[in-house]
C-alpha cells in the first residue's frame, strides 16, 4: 500500500470519485491504478488546482482540475527523473536530477500554460543553470542556483519578485534576485517570499498587507514591498524553515535547551483571520512564539506544514498538532470548525512500530496529507554518497589545505577517474588547495556524478568520467572478474561479488562483513529461500538497477522478491525493484 492518508478539499482537483467533497477526518489514499498503490511516496504538492505524487522511483503523476473532465490523474511525461516537485496556485515546477528545472502556468509560459517548458534554461548566465532547488509561491516559481544565486519567474504584482511591480508586473524568463542565499521560503498560496543568506540574515518581498513578511509595526501600511527587504527582530536561533500561507508566516526556530540539546519552537506573523496564526484573535507584525502546553519540553517539532489558512505540526511525542481554517475538513478533526489555538487530534498509524520520522505531512491549500516516506536511498548516485559516509571500508586519505584528513575507496575512484593513477594524483593536488566543505563537495560530485558546485565541477571536470552514468560504471566494475573479492555461498552455487558494492546495496550483507573476524576468508553463507532465478534478478539489479531483457517475470518471482528486499535489507526504502518487475511482468502479458 502507498501508506497515505487524506482529508479536506475533494475537489479542485477531485482526488476521490466516490467521496464527498469535504472529508473532515483522514481516509486512506488509494490511486486506481494498482501499480501506483505499491509505490513508495516520495513527496506530494498540492495547490489550488492541481495535487502531484513523486514517488521514489523518481516518476510522478498530476491530478489536474483544469482541461480534465475525467479527473483521472496523469502521468508526468518529462524523460530526466524527477527529484522534487512543487505547486502554486496555478504553475507547477519540477526539478530532476539533472538538476534543470521544468515549468508550466500560465504566468510561466503563456502561449502553451499547459505544457512542461525548461526554465533553467533560460537563466541568461549559462554558468548559473544548475539548479539546486526550487519553491513555488501562489502565480511565482524560485530557483536557487549551484551558485548561490535566486532567480524568480512568473508574477510580480505585488513585488514578490524583488522589483519595482510598477515596471514589472510579469516575467516569463527567470530574474536575478538576490545572490549568496542558501534557503528560499514562501507558499502555494502566498504572494510574498523569504531569502535567507549565508549569515542567517532574512530578507522578504512581496505583498504585505497585515504584516505577513514580519516587517514590524513601523511598516504595516506598506503592503506592497516591492524589493528585497531585511527582516529585523527575527527571533534568536537558527532558522529551519519558513512556510507561507495566503496572509500570513510561520517560522521554525532551533536553539539548545538547558542540556545543549536542540528544540525548536514555532513563530508566526500575519493576519489572525482564519485563524492561521495559531494564536488568539490578534494581527501579528513580527514573528511571535506560537505558544501551546502541547509543546512539552522533551518533545520536539520533527515537521509541519502551512496551508492557506491552516497548519499542521507533528511532533517527536507521536502528536499530530492542529490549527488554523477548517472549511472543507482540512485539519482532521470530524468537522468544519475553525481551531485559533493549536489543537490535537489522533495520529492515525500508516506502518506497525515505524519511527515517527518517517512520517511526513504535506497542506494544500483546502486539503492535507500525512504520508509515510523513509529516507530515501532509490538509485546507485544516492548509494555511493550514503557508501563514502562509512568510514570502516575507505582505504585512501586526501589532505585539505587546512590539514584535515578525508577518507574515500580506492575502487570507486579507480573506476571514476578513468582507471589512471595519475588521475588519482591529480586529485590529490587539488584537494590539498581546498577547504574540508569544498573537499567534500568535490568527492560528493565524484561519487554522484551530481553537479552541486559548478565551480569545483569544472576544476575536476577533465579527470573524472564526467558522461558516464553511474550505473555504467557499476557495470564496468561488476563485469571486472578480478575485482569480484567475495563469495556468497547458496543452494550448492556459489556467487561472486565485489565486496564494496554489495555492501553499498545490501544493509545485510554489510552486517555478515562487519562481523567477519577472519577477513581473509572473504565467504559467507545465503540462507535465504529465495530461488536462484529470484536470486540472480536480485544480483544484476545490484549494479545496475535494471531486469535483463531476457528474464521472464511471473508474479510468483515478485512476491518472492518482495520478501529477498526485507530479507537483505536493500538500500533502498521504496519498491523500486518491484516497479521494475511489475512493469516487465505487465508488458510480457499485454
Amino acid at each position: 500500500m502507498n501508506d497515505c492518508l487524506f482529508f479536506g478539499q475533494n475537489q479542485y482537483p477531485i482526488l476521490f470519485k466516490n467521496e464527498s467533497n469535504i472529508i473532515t477526518k483522514p481516509i486512506q489514499f488509494k490511486f486506481e491504478n494498482e501499480n501506483e498503490n505499491v509505490k513508495q511516496i516520495k513527496q506530494i504538492s498540492s495547490g489550488r488546482f492541481s495535487t502531484i505524487f513523486l514517488f521514489e522511483n523518481g516518476k510522478a503523476i498530476e491530478y489536474l482540475n483544469e482541461r480534465n473532465s475525467n479527473q483521472n490523474p496523469e502521468k508526468i511525461q518529462i524523460e530526466e527523473n524527477i527529484q522534487k516537485v512543487t505547486v502554486g496556485f496555478q504553475n507547477e515546477a519540477i526539478l530532476t536530477i539533472e538538476r534543470n528545472v521544468f515549468a508550466k502556468g500560465e504566468n510561466i509560459n503563456s502561449k502553451n500554460p499547459n505544457e512542461f517548458i525548461n526554465i533553467s534554461s533560460l537563466i541568461e548566465d549559462k554558468n548559473d543553470r544548475i539548479i539546486q532547488d526550487i519553491v513555488s509561491g501562489a502565480h511565482s516559481v524560485y530557483l536557487l542556483t549551484s551558485n548561490q544565486n535566486v532567480y524568480g519567474i512568473g508574477l510580480n504584482q505585488y513585488g514578490q519578485l524583488g522589483f519595482n511591480y510598477e515596471t514589472l508586473e510579469k516575467t516569463e524568463k527567470p530574474i536575478l534576485m538576490m545572490k549568496n542565499v542558501s534557503k528560499i521560503f514562501s507558499g502555494n498560496s502566498s504572494y510574498h517570499v523569504f531569502l535567507l543568506n549565508s549569515n542567517q540574515e532574512l530578507f522578504g518581498c512581496g505583498y504585505n498587507e497585515f504584516g505577513r513578511l514580519g516587517l514590524g509595526e513601523s511598516r504595516k501600511e506598506e503592503t506592497k514591498t516591492k524589493k528585497l527587504t531585511k527582516i529585523q527582530n527575527i527571533p534568536k536561533g537558527k532558522i529551519i524553515d519558513i512556510q507561507c500561507g495566503d496572509i500570513h508566516s510561520i517560522m521554525l526556530i532551533e536553539n539548545e535547551d538547558e542540556n545543549q540539546n536542540p528544540k525548536r519552537k514555532l513563530y508566526s506573523c500575519g493576519d489572525y483571520q482564519f485563524n492561521g496564526l495559531g494564536k488568539y484573535l490578534q494581527d501579528t507584525y513580527e514573528f511571535t512564539e506560537i505558544k501551546s502546553s502541547l509543546f512539552e519540553n522533551d518533545d520536539d517539532i520533527l515537521d509541519f506544514s502551512v496551508g492557506d489558512t491552516h497548519t499542521l505540526i507533528l511532533t517527536s511525542k507521536n502528536k499530530l498538532i492542529v490549527f488554523g481554517s477548517n472549511d472543507f475538513g482540512q485539519l482532521g478533526t470530524g468537522d468544519t470548525k475553525y481551531q485559533s489555538i493549536p489543537i490535537q487530534i489522533e495520529l492515525p498509524k500508516l506502518r506497525f512500530n515505524e519511527e515517527i520520522s518517517n512520517y511526513h505531512i504535506s497542506c494544500g491549500e483546502f486539503r492535507s496529507f500525512i504520508y509515510y516516506s523513509p529516507p530515501s536511498f532509490s538509485n546507485l548516485e544516492e548509494d555511493l554518497i550514503k557508501l563514502f559516509g562509512r568510514k570502516e571500508f575507505c582505504n585512501i586519505s586526501f589532505k585539505t589545505k587546512n590539514g584535515e584528513i578525508i577518507e574515500a575507496h580506492k575502487l570507486i575512484l579507480k573506476y571514476r577517474l578513468n582507471q589512471n593513477q595519475n588521475e588519482i594524483e591529480k586529485l590529490q593536488e587539488i584537494i590539498s588547495t581546498k577547504s574540508i566543505k569544498e573537499s567534500n563537495q568535490i568527492f560528493e560530485m565524484i561519487y554522484s556524478n551530481k553537479i552541486i558546485n559548478s565551480k569545483l565541477y569544472y576544476e575536476i571536470k577533465e579527470i573524472i568520467n564526467s558522461n558516464e552514468k553511474i550505473e555504467e560504471t557499476m557495470k564496468r566494475i561488476y563485469l571486472n572478474e578480478n575485482e569480484k573479492d567475495f563469495i556468497i555461498e547458496r543452494k550448492e552455487k556459489q556467487y561472486k561479488f565485489p565486496k564494496l558494492i554489495l555492501i553499498m546495496r545490501s544493509e545485510l550483507y554489510r552486517g555478515m562483513f562487519l562481523s567477519v573476524t577472519d577477513d581473509t576468508s572473504n565467504k559467507v553463507t545465503d540462507y535465504s529461500e529465495l530461488s536462484n532465478k529470484s536470486f540472480q534478478i536480485f544480483e544484476y539489479w545490484i549494479y545496475s538497477n535494471q531486469i535483463k531483457d531476457e528474464i521472464e517475470i511471473t508474479q510468483e518471482i515478485i512476491e518472492e522478491i518482495k520478501k529477498g528486499i526485507d530479507y537483505f535489507q536493500l538500500n533502498q526504502t521504496n519498491p523500486n525493484l518491484i516497479d521494475l518487475l511489475i512493469n516487465k511482468f505487465n508488458i510480457q502479458n499485454q
